[in-house]
């Protein structure tokens, strides 16, 4: 599947639009900066996209505690999703080879992500998942023109990295636009689940509002 439709899932709250708006805005400081530069945009974003993984699996974590409940399953789903954008991030370090400057990029966007996300999820955790979801459409979106830029000629399709080759179990001779393709698969995933769990949140709110 090298070209998939667009899925984009349309705004049906005022929180669902807070969350498409505030990933529009990352999506404008990304398209400014890096533009066609698509692995290193790829290094700064996964950066941002490896924080709410984590976040949620703490706070989710607590509060199951907190409740003497189950999880129900989202701490393993979320950490694993860290995870899973951090290799991501390794596997872009070394196709891209960021400068210092980008390194320091790096620092100064997981440091400002992370604290404003772990706000948002602890006031409101159903917008933070719909944040996920909506920049994982996106990212669906670049790395679909990362792979069109690739398919064209206009980006060398260079051998994938030997850490890619052995997190994705790709054979020994893939290319990037392999790499390219599996990590799309990734966010495609990503962006499903995290739809869903923003759903459940709000399915749970209005059943509660209900029984009141």
């Amino acid at each position: 599947m090298s070209n998939p439709a667009p899925l984009h899932r349309l705004p049906r709250s005022l929180s669902d639009r807070i969350a498409l708006g505030f990933t529009r805005l990352l999506r404008f400081f990304a398209d400014a900066f890096f533009r066609r530069r698509y692995g290193h945009r790829a290094v700064v974003l996964e950066t941002v996209a490896a924080v709410p993984g984590m976040v949620g699996g703490l706070l989710q974590h607590l509060k199951a505690i907190r409740h003497i409940r189950d999880d129900q399953g989202w701490i393993r789903e979320l950490l694993d999703e860290a995870e899973n954008e951090r290799m991501h991030l390794m596997t872009f370090i070394h196709i891209a080879k960021p400068s210092a400057f980008e390194r320091g990029l790096i620092m100064v966007a997981q440091a400002i992500f992370y604290n404003l996300y772990f706000f948002i999820y602890l006031f409101s955790a159903k917008t933070a998942h719909r944040i996920v979801a909506y920049f994982e459409e996106e990212a669906v979106r670049s790395y679909t023109d990362y792979l069109a830029e690739i398919d064209a000629g206009r980006l060398e399709n260079v051998p994938a990295p030997d850490i890619a080759i052995d997190y994705w179990r790709l054979p020994a001779n893939a290319r990037l636009r392999d790499v390219v393709i599996a990590v799309r698969e990734d966010e495609m995933g990503h962006r499903d689940k995290n739809h869903a769990f923003a759903d459940e949140l709000a399915t749970g709110r209005k059943a509660a509002t209900e029984s009141a």
